[in-house]
């Protein structure tokens, strides 16, 4: 008989991003049911239970690997399936049942993974190396809605988060298109959403996994929390006026235009510079550790990766732009250095100052006389930022180099946490903005030390180092 067999896919860089949010080691589940299918079918079943603790809430991950003969008939597959996902549907019942203040608080979903061993071999008939030189291939299948509301009928009732349920094949084609954290846990809501609406409709609303992905990257939502903070930067008096990219890119979703599938080609290639450049700079930061006889952090280092890589699609976009916008600025700038302040649009609270270092060696803004004094730029602004909600100052210190025909970046990064204001402090702190923001309103010049978003301004002085490491990574030769 043949079977629908999928390759192994390009898995992206978010499912090692997703290893950085990780609560504890993956806990072994057994799965009442399973048992009786492991005898039936000479069949053999892994199942592992994951925790995750992402910026948005909490996600629960159980991954559900089952292994059968290459010759199992097609029939025999298919009630072998509904089995074993009725057999998580009643784990993550009664696992619900005993914590539900923490399933309501997150999103539970089963990645479902069927494998065929070849030859007709049995995983019975040996240890666990003969598995592994068993001739295994991943049988290519799909859920979708329709499997809900035609073969196995479950209760989506919205009173409760359900299990969602995906393919081992699916759920990686999501994570590769969604990219980011952010993203997939967002996708997660609307998934969820788009299941309940076709169990109280009783019509599926999407066909497969792969078109919901992409309505859902499509929708001029996928901007909604870039605009929040937007809106918020400019209340609090940090930019005078909208993020113009953000506006051409949810105009553009909006209205279906043309320009719409090159902005999103756009963020997807910075989604993967930004995660290459912040695995980089952690894992240089890790052996620089181990080298130093393995001094720990008091904060552990997961925690810094995290800052980094809680950034959406479009706060990627910027970050990465900001980077290769450096090679378009004057001669005269390049030469003296400069900063340029940016923002997460993912999180209010996380400022970026990126230092880029005067060309001269021996200028007042080169890389020997500022990089010593990053850690009191990052305490400088973490000081003088009039963002209450503020919780983090990320400082990269950038040189760019040229080298025949290739541009690299060497960058330092300084990670300065931010303590959360008492109520007291932020009342100070609103009287000392307005007390400031009058006094210039009466002169109309801003002063040297003022925070614009995206404008060059020389480089800051001030204090006090959380993490520091050098990373050289290739420039693009394709800009944006």
């Amino acid at each position: 008989m043949s079977h629908s067999i999928t390759t192994m896919p390009d898995w992206g860089y978010l499912t090692t991003e997703l290893v950085s949010y990780l609560q504890a080691d993956a806990m072994a589940v057994t799965l009442a049911g399973m048992y009786t299918i492991e005898h039936e079918y000479n069949a053999q079943y892994i199942a592992r239970h994951y925790q995750y603790q992402l910026p948005l809430g909490k996600l629960q991950l159980l991954e559900l690997t089952l292994y059968l003969p290459y010759d199992t008939e097609s029939a025999d597959i298919d009630a072998v399936r509904m089995t074993a996902v009725k057999s998580a549907l009643s784990w993550y019942k009664s696992l619900s049942s005993q914590n539900e203040d923490n399933i309501l608080a997150g999103y539970e979903a089963l990645i479902f993974d069927i494998q065929l061993v070849g030859g007709g071999s049995s995983l019975s008939q040996g240890d666990r190396e003969d598995e592994k030189n068993s001739a295994l291939q991943r049988l290519k299948h799909n859920f979708g809605v329709r499997y809900f509301l035609e073969d196995l009928v479950v209760d989506m009732s919205e009173s409760m988060q359900q299990l969602q349920v995906f393919s081992w094949d699916d759920w990686y084609s999501i994570a590769v298109a969604v990219r980011t954290p952010c993203e997939l846990w967002r996708f997660l809501a609307y998934h969820l959403a788009q299941l309940q609406q076709s169990a109280v409709n009783h019509i599926p609303s999407f066909e497969s996994e792969d078109a919901l992905v992409e309505q859902f990257l499509q929708s001029p939502d996928l901007f909604a929390t870039a605009i929040a903070v937007d809106n918020a930067l400019i209340k609090s008096k940090v930019q005078e006026a909208p993020n113009s990219a953000l506006v051409a890119m949810k105009l553009a979703y909006k209205n279906r235009s043309t320009t719409a599938q090159m902005y999103h080609q756009h963020m997807e290639q910075a989604a993967t510079l930004w995660s290459q450049l912040s695995m980089q700079m952690i894992d240089t930061y890790s052996k620089k550790q181990i080298s130093n006889d393995g001094n720990q952090l008091e904060v552990p280092l997961a925690h810094w990766q995290q800052q980094l890589l809680d950034e959406s699609l479009f706060s990627r976009h910027e970050l990465i732009r900001t980077l290769y916008r450096h090679p378009k600025q004057s001669t005269s700038l390049q030469k003296e250095g400069y900063v340029v302040h940016q923002h997460s649009y993912e999180s209010l609270g996380r400022h970026y100052v990126l230092v880029f270092y005067g060309q001269e060696s021996k200028g007042p803004n080169s890389k020997a006389a500022v990089q010593p004094k990053l850690a009191k730029i990052a305490q400088d602004v973490a000081t003088r930022l009039p963002i209450i909600e503020l919780h983090h100052v990320v400082v990269l210190g950038i040189d760019f180099i040229t080298e025949k025909d290739e541009s690299f970046f060497d960058i330092d990064l300084w990670i300065q946490p931010v303590d959360a204001m008492t109520q007291r402090e932020r009342q100070l702190t609103k009287q000392m903005q307005k007390l400031k923001q009058q006094e210039l309103d009466k002169q109309n010049t801003p002063p040297a030390s003022s925070v614009e978003s995206g404008k060059p301004a020389k480089a800051q002085k001030e204090k006090l180092p959380q993490v520091q490491m050098s990373l050289t990574i290739p420039a693009r030769k394709n800009k944006q």
